[in-house]
């Protein structure tokens, strides 16, 4: 039989330690006592209506709901270290809410949040919208759709994401990933995904200076590309890119197909290039 918690405030350090097999609504985690990990260690819990202002609400978690909630921004590295949650219609507004996690999937969601997805596996952000410093560093297995970003150090140091349909403004992205493909999406950024190995992108506009450099296996289907300047230096890459590009230079290997550049540039490599790029024809 499952426990009700409704109605109720909570300030204390711990306040819900260990709580099991719980619906908890319409509380408050906050007050004068500023009590830290109100529940720790939880296992199958469901949080509905919930505010949060307290730090660490949610670490070694097990199995949780959380649903039409809010997190403030004192809701500090709110969620570390859980698993098998899910997170819908809510807002979380603390520094490093999500780090070290499992099986996570977010959905219709407001997030501010410095540092957030670190070290995680198997998380899912759908029809949200996100501001952060420096998203999903070192993580695996993520899946972005339908999402709103603003950020700086974006996706470094990942392997296996997928992006769909997403509007990515940010800095330099994608650094030193692994297998990743974006689909009908615009990346917005500068010096994108040097160093990646393995970057798909499909139907996808790109925005930057000096994007795509240092990159192996980097494939673009039916890219666009603008403001795009000093373009795939030293890459292994099969690009077909409609429309213009400012300039490309010094490509390591592979095919660009171009429409337009307005200027290509093959001077003082320091290793041997042999990329070629193709004018598409009329």
């Amino acid at each position: 039989m499952r426990t009700t918690v409704a109605d109720r405030q909570f300030d204390e350090e711990r306040a819900l330690y260990n709580l099991r097999e719980a619906d908890v609504t319409n509380c408050v985690f906050a007050g004068p006592a500023d009590g830290e990990s109100v529940l720790k260690e939880s296992r199958d819990v469901n949080l509905t209506d919930c505010t949060f202002s307290l730090r660490y609400p949610l670490w070694h978690v097990k199995k949780f709901i959380m649903d039409h909630s809010t997190m403030d921004e004192l809701t500090r590295a709110a969620i570390w270290y859980a698993s098998d949650g899910t997170i819908k219609d809510s807002t979380l507004g603390g520094i490093k809410a999500v780090r070290e996690c499992e099986r996570i999937s977010l959905a219709n969601c407001r997030i501010v949040s410095q540092e957030f997805g670190w070290k995680s596996s198997e998380i899912v952000l759908t029809d949200s919208e996100i501001e952060s410093e420096y998203l999903f560093f070192d993580s695996r297995d993520v899946k972005l759709d339908g999402v709103k970003m603003k950020g700086k150090y974006s996706f470094q140091y990942m392997k296996n994401l997928e992006i769909t349909d997403c509007v990515l403004d940010t800095k330099d992205a994608f650094w030193h990933s692994e297998n990743v493909t974006v689909r009908n999406s615009v990346v917005k950024g500068e010096y994108l995904a040097w160093f990646s190995d393995g970057l798909t992108l499909i139907d996808c506009k790109i925005i930057g200076t000096q994007p795509l450099c240092y990159c192996k296996n980097l494939k673009l289907i039916n890219c666009t590309m603008e403001d795009t300047d000093l373009s795939f230096e030293y890459s292994d890459v099969e690009a077909d890119v409609k429309g213009h590009v400012i300039s490309i230079k010094n490509p390591k290997s592979g095919i660009i197909t171009v429409d337009s550049v307005g200027e290509i540039i093959r001077e003082a490599p320091v290793m041997e290039c042999t990329g070629k790029i193709v004018i598409r024809e009329k």
